[in-house]
């Protein structure tokens, strides 16, 4: 935040300034999308909902996932965003005390979720060699006997990598073992290139699916996503939201049914293949001037690369880098403490000719330091 304060202030001076820092796609709603909200509030559609959401958008919802693994409309919940759902899920399993193990580097508000209610986030460092995820293994080495659950990112924010089939049911099965309960954001699915990626409810219909409309569907300002729970939390998870914030948008929920139609999902489709041409562009091109990307990121839309040719402080020349250049990007500080300082991250979720631009900025910088 620190970062995009300046660099909204050096735009209000008339710099040019490229934003490769914010975690939101760079596309509007799809207008379909935006039509059929326009016509829930014209229509009425704006009172409370049930507290699990709408049941046309509930069951549009459960009948994404494959038929080997479709869950039951009563397990699904329609949130005020992932991070609705996150909390629901970590309301329901943590008590004060309990441990959750995170992939360090992470999503940054994940350990404040776990802190509000009284639980210890446990952040596990991981890099290249575990495809910058959590593993089978790493989890059976930090596993403690305070360990409550589990959450895994994939695809990850900041890294954009992903876990493997294989690797998944292991992680799944892990956790299952040992007692525990695993929690699997897939916000970014949808968001894949050149890989086989599948929902964790193939290995277990006792995992919490934490999913949104935010990323693929590019509806981040509607505040609209959904939880999967198992059958024994069900009535948990009804009795939280209604006390938590009573029920999501309607309107959002009514222009969240039409995200899940043909014509939005081919829209989506097309913007996809526009997100993996500019990470094929950005990452050869980044590892050009010195970067270090030693995974090429599988999907979401950040390359998290190193810096330690170039700096031992990542704070530091993320601020430099957008005063002499005009790019903005992220230092490792925002995602965790393992070698936080030798990693920034870009967001492609701009376009390609401004993305050429950035590395032509960052190139002639990184000549003259």
């Amino acid at each position: 935040m620190e970062v995009l304060a300046k660099a909204y202030r050096m735009e209000a001076e008339g710099r040019d300034v490229i934003h490769l820092e914010v975690g939101e796609p760079d596309f509007e709603s799809p207008v379909e999308v935006v039509n059929a909200g326009c016509k829930a509030l014209t229509s009425g559609r704006t009172k409370y909902t049930p507290a699990l959401g709408i049941q046309s958008l509930r069951q549009a919802i459960a009948d994404t996932y494959p038929k080997a693994c479709k869950p039951e409309i009563e397990r699904v919940a329609v949130t005020p965003g992932s991070s609705g759902a996150l909390m629901l899920a970590f309301g329901v399993l943590i008590d004060a005390g309990d441990e959750v193990l995170l992939a360090d580097p992470g999503y940054p508000c994940n350990s404040n979720f776990i802190r509000l209610y009284g639980g210890e986030p446990k952040l596990v460092p991981v890099d290249a060699s575990s495809n910058y995820q959590l593993t089978a293994d790493l989890i059976r080495r930090n596993w403690t006997s305070k360990t409550q659950a589990v959450l895994i990112a994939s695809p990850s924010n900041p890294t954009g990598t992903i876990i493997s089939p294989s690797e998944m049911t292991a992680v799944v099965n892990t956790v299952e073992e040992l007692g525990g309960v695993c929690i699997v954001d897939e916000i970014y699915h949808g968001l894949t290139y050149d890989v086989e990626i599948r929902t964790a409810l193939h290995d277990s219909d006792n995992v919490f699916i934490i999913n949104s409309f935010s990323k693929y569907f590019g509806m981040t300002g509607w505040r609209i996503g959904w939880l999967v729970s198992p059958d024994t939390y069900v009535d948990e998870v009804n009795k939280f939201a209604q006390n938590l914030y009573i029920s999501t948008s309607a309107p959002a929920q009514y222009a969240a049914v039409s995200a899940l139609t043909e014509p939005v999902l081919a829209e989506c489709e097309r913007r996809r293949l526009m997100f993996k041409e500019r990470r094929d562009y950005l990452v050869p091109a980044l590892r050009d001037i010195g970067f270090d990307i030693p995974v090429i990121p599988q999907g979401a839309f950040y390359v998290y690369a190193g810096i330690s040719e170039f700096s031992q402080d990542s704070e530091k020349f993320a601020l430099d880098v957008l005063e002499q250049t005009g790019v903005a990007i992220t230092p490792g500080r925002d995602f965790g403490n393992y070698r936080h300082l030798h990693h920034v991250r870009f967001s492609y979720a701009n376009t390609l000719e401004r993305l050429q631009t950035a590395v032509s900025r960052l190139e002639s910088y990184i000549e003259n330091i």
